[in-house]
């Protein structure tokens, strides 16, 4: 099999033990502003801390469901002193994986009214993760420079004072950035420590561990809410174009078991039609030997998470509908992008603890926090099956 049908149980490391008050300041350590600046041949280390509009970053670099939760022995342990500062990944300006560097030295976040601080033990990349890092999203980014990740698994440390559930010692998990595109964290979750608003979060199921946990929020909550766009419910067929990816695996699982498709088929390559099949797929199709499109059988919705919607508006039926991820929309399929949302996690969560939905994770993975690059290479490739996470984060 070409992934991990995670159900393992993962020990929480042993964690030694802080995002500034502005939206548009990251402090890091003197070491990298002294890198940065040399590479500027900017006189004045403020201006690189800054943006030259609430729109657009500066490029002046160079560069269960329940209502609470009793927190494990190894978790409840962790809740001590927060540092001033943090391990974390980032980056000063836009570009290839090359951009990406390790600082030993930055500041930990500090939270809002609203916000949880949350030691973070296990993470995630996306596709947006590496195409925000190349600026295709800089029109509506936050400033340079950024810690990038959405997805997260970790205990909560420090909560603050409208914080209404939550509480320190809580295992969650969620996608820390409310909209995906636009205004994300610059905080994100490949650091030892992010702060994140206490609705988009849910406790963790405790029958994961925190890297199955990791691998969870941003495609969950994409495949669900795609999934009720397109008035999707218990009879109807679907068509699941990149069936073995990270949203995609997820999108069969939810059709199935929580949505009642009466068909599921999907698309893959062919050494990853068995794989398909684990996942309760009826009709597994090898996009190498078949066009989709030209099959006889037509659906009633047709989950786009490659980038065919022209292709994929072939496959429906009369009235049928086409939820486009990527690439150029054709009609009548629609573009959708996930708002980050902590109650579709804990809706959810008894499917993922009762295992009749599973986090898959690629089975290059998990990459430890030293091999960020590396995850983010192979992530670009394409060719990974299900997420790719990033754990232990020390």
């Amino acid at each position: 099999m070409e992934a991990t049908l995670a159900s393992t149980s993962t020990t929480l490391p042993t964690f030694p033990t802080t995002f500034s008050p502005q939206l548009h300041s990251l402090r890091f350590s003197p070491a990298f502003r002294e890198k940065q600046l040399a590479g500027a041949g900017n006189k004045n280390p403020t201006s690189l801390l800054k943006h030259d509009s609430p729109r657009r970053p500066s490029r002046r670099f160079p560069l269960r469901v329940s209502a609470s939760s009793q927190a494990s022995p190894e978790a409840a342990a962790k809740v001590s002193a927060v540092p001033s500062t943090m391990k974390a990944w980032i980056y000063g300006d836009y570009g290839t994986v090359d951009v990406l560097k390790f600082d030993e030295s930055v500041s930990v976040p500090e939270i809002k009214e609203d916000q949880v601080l949350v030691k973070v033990v296990a993470a995630a990349l996306n596709p947006v993760d590496f195409k925000r890092r190349q600026g295709k999203f800089q029109a509506t980014d936050s400033a340079l420079p950024t810690v990038p990740g959405y997805d997260v698994a970790g205990v909560v440390v420090k909560v603050g004072s409208q914080v209404k559930v939550l509480k320190e010692g809580d295992e969650v998990y969620g996608d820390i950035h409310e909209k995906a595109l636009d205004g994300p964290k610059q905080f994100g979750s490949l650091a030892e420590y992010t702060a994140v608003e206490e609705k988009l979060l849910a406790l963790k199921p405790k029958s994961l561990d925190f890297a199955q946990a990791a691998a969870l929020p941003l495609a969950i909550e994409t495949a669900y809410e795609g999934l009720e766009r397109t008035g999707f419910s218990s009879g109807k067929s679907i068509l699941v174009l990149n069936g073995a990816g990270g949203v995609g695996s997820l999108v069969i699982q939810l059709a199935k078991q929580v949505f009642g498709a009466s068909r599921v088929a999907a698309t893959a390559s062919t050494g990853k039609l068995e794989f398909l099949k684990s996942l309760g797929v009826d009709l597994a199709i090898d996009y190498t030997k078949e066009n989709f499109e030209d099959l006889p059988e037509k659906f009633d919705v047709v989950y786009d998470a490659i980038g065919q919607c022209d292709k994929a508006v072939k496959a429906i039926k009369e009235g049928g509908s086409v939820v486009a991820l990527t690439g150029a929309v054709t009609p009548p399929g629609f573009r959708f992008v996930v708002t980050s949302n902590g109650e579709v996690l804990k809706k959810l969560n008894p499917y993922l603890d009762s295992g009749k939905v599973k986090a898959v994770i690629d089975p290059k993975g998990p990459f430890p926090f030293s091999q960020v690059v590396e995850a983010f290479s192979y992530i670009e490739t394409g060719k990974a099956t299900g997420k790719v996470v990033v754990y232990p984060i020390p």
